[in-house]
């Protein structure tokens, strides 16, 4: 069995709490590093949690960022409310700026993009998010890493006790949860589960994917089906 070494940002989010719930669990993946501003509150022996306040400037951390097979990268804020100077600044450039440190001490690394359905790789459609995460997309593509993928998912379901940051985001959980298999049932393309994309942000780690662009539909495929069980 291929062994790794996994880094996560963003790993308090609802999405980065699934992939770090999966990558823990995943017998092949050895050590697991976690960056952010403040801890996850996670105890395990794979666990090696980095606090860091200056996500745009890790020179004082890049000695520690070394060794690793994989980045789940899962920051990411809503654009409600901001300009798109400011999204493009916390989404675009941020990404870039940790993307571009662990490439150059890790060559090797397979890089993973949580972006959202809908993203425009053309970067000149009428929705600003889309353009400037298309944006974020492309320009990861164009970096040396080993590989690089851009999960898309739709709308996903926190299973395991995990819960949204975003207020609105949790009241929405809680009104679709007693109806969530009938919506996996009928809208099986247009839903996931943080437990499937965890799953399935670590196996592209391992194995890779056919496609660099990975929709809904691919995400559930990759991460073994939509679990159902909240």
């Amino acid at each position: 069995m291929r062994t790794m070494n996994i880094i996560i940002f963003g790993a308090t989010g609802m999405v980065g709490q699934g992939a770090l719930r999966e990558a823990l669990l995943d017998p092949a993946v050895t050590r697991v590093v976690t960056v952010g501003r403040s801890t996850t509150g996670q105890q395990h022996p794979k666990l090696r949690e980095i606090v860091h306040a200056n996500l745009f400037d890790l020179s004082l951390i890049a000695h520690q960022l070394t060794g690793l097979d994989g980045c789940l990268f899962c920051l990411g804020v809503s654009s409600a409310g901001m300009t798109e100077a400011d999204y493009q600044r916390v989404t675009h450039d941020l990404t870039l700026s940790v993307a571009q440190t662990l490439v150059t001490r890790n060559p090797q690394m397979t890089f993973v993009y949580v972006s959202g359905a809908g993203t425009d790789s053309s970067e000149r459609g009428g929705s600003m998010w889309a353009r400037v995460k298309g944006a974020t997309e492309n320009a990861l593509f164009k970096m040396p890493f080993k590989a690089a993928y851009m999960f898309r998912p739709g709308f996903i379901q926190p299973l395991h006790g995990i819960v949204s940051k975003t207020l609105l985001y949790r009241a929405i959980y809680v009104i679709t949860k007693p109806i969530y298999p009938l919506l996996a049932r009928f809208a099986s393309n247009y839903i996931t589960t943080t437990e499937v994309v965890g799953k399935a942000m670590v196996r592209v780690v391992r194995e890779g994917a056919s496609e660099r662009v990975i929709e809904q539909r691919e995400i559930n495929g990759l991460g073994g089906g939509r679990q159902s069980t909240i």
